[in-house]
């Protein structure tokens, strides 16, 4: 975030640095209110290239396995141009090497979903999924796993079969 800011400032110093020697290659025909405009210009379009350009570098960073089962999208009414092109601002990724499962409970699969968010941390969160019966179970306290590879105690909610999560945690084999 540090970085963003510092790379917005420089991006309307530039601009505004050229405005000024276009200005004074012209003698000063230019108007005045042109170089900080801008520079304001050039530090929205910085700001905005910078949200939009967000996915696909951390996207391009993740590590080996990592398998993005579902996006959000945002829009939002003092970002206009959104309603035109929305941007990405979460987005969830199953992490397929974390993949376990037990011999006696094939179906079932526990893998660990990242949350990552545009100005949020990133969240690893264990999920319990049911792929023969479409349904998944988060892992918090209470859960128990029996010697069997049965669950205990634990709340499942039914997915309909082409969750994109769901799909995800079960492609693994």
């Amino acid at each position: 975030m540090f970085f963003e800011l510092i790379g917005t400032i420089v991006a309307g110093a530039v601009a505004a640095l050229l405005v000024w020697a276009l200005n004074r290659t012209l003698k000063g025909r230019l108007p005045k209110w042109l170089i900080p405009a801008s520079a304001g210009a050039a530090m929205l379009v910085a700001t905005i290239s910078s949200e939009y350009s967000w996915y696909d570098r951390t996207v391009a960073t993740m590590p080996e396995g990592m398998i993005v089962a579902q996006t959000i999208e945002e829009r939002a009414f003092y970002r206009p141009w959104t309603y035109t092109a929305p941007f990405v601002s979460r987005y969830v990724a199953v992490d397929q090497l974390s993949t376990r499962t037990h011999p006696n409970q094939p179906d079932q699969r526990l893998v660990d979903l990242v949350f990552y968010g545009r100005w949020t941390r990133t969240a690893k969160v264990p999920m319990l999924f049911d792929c023969a019966e479409n349904r998944r179970a988060d892992v918090v306290d209470g859960i128990e796993f029996a010697d069997g590879g049965s669950v205990v105690n634990a709340q499942w909610f039914a997915l309909e079969p082409s969750d994109p999560l769901l799909t995800a945690a079960c492609a693994v084999s």
